[in-house]
């Protein structure tokens, strides 16, 4: 095994303590060397039995982002009758047009029929092919502030919704929508952090030993 220098093993860890969910983007294209290498990196991820059961779908055409926009502005919508007060009008301003102001949005799905119907690991716990795409989707996240890119994941929206502007088969699971660009506006802090959303909660009250709450 080849160990990293002191200076790589700080760049990791700075991708890993500063990548955000970045909301506002310029229009600029991104050239396609960087688009391959951050799918590269994505289909390089760990997966459980070795399934690999991720696609992506490159989106770039206007009328492609704006309808994906429409699916989860509709969305942010309604969830917004759940929150209430000051809570309410902060969800309320969360932005979703980062998906027609970015330049690409990556579809990124999850195959449940991939590799089969027996695969290690999945025979046991069904979820790891979700668990696995999570990973690429990482993968791609830190490739992207490696490559000083900003990146968004829009999470809520209809996944029929989604399945029908991307004629995604019924099977296939739209697991995020993943809107790429150069930014100007790069925080310091996750956006739900800076807005008092929530606070970050202590490590030390989530380490247990030998069992659960000891």
């Amino acid at each position: 095994m080849k160990f990293f220098s002191e200076e790589e093993k700080q760049a990791v860890y700075k991708a890993v303590f500063n990548r955000r969910d970045v909301r506002s983007f310029r229009n600029d294209p991104v050239p396609s060397e960087i688009i391959d290498r951050l799918l590269n990196a994505a289909h390089h991820a760990p997966s459980v039995g070795f399934m690999q059961p991720w696609n992506f779908i490159v989106i770039t055409a206007a009328e492609k982002k704006d309808l994906l926009a429409w699916a989860a502005e509709k969305e942010r919508k309604a969830l917004a009758i759940h929150y209430e007060g000051e809570k309410e009008t902060k969800f309320l301003r969360l932005k979703v047009e980062g998906i027609k102001e970015a330049p690409l949005t990556i579809c990124v799905t999850c195959d449940p029929t991939q590799g089969g119907a027996h695969v290690l690991g999945r025979n046991s716990i069904p979820e790891t092919d979700m668990l696995s795409t999570a990973c690429a989707i990482q993968n791609m996240w830190l490739a992207s502030y490696a490559e000083g890119l900003a990146m968004g994941w829009v999470s809520f929206y209809k996944k029929n919704d989604v399945r029908n502007i991307l004629k995604i088969p019924p099977h296939i699971d739209p697991i995020a929508l993943l809107s790429i660009g150069y930014t100007d506006h790069y925080p310091e802090k996750p956006i739900l952090e800076s807005a008092n959303w929530e606070k970050r909660q202590s490590l030390q009250d989530r380490i247990f030993y030998n069992e659960w709450k000891n």
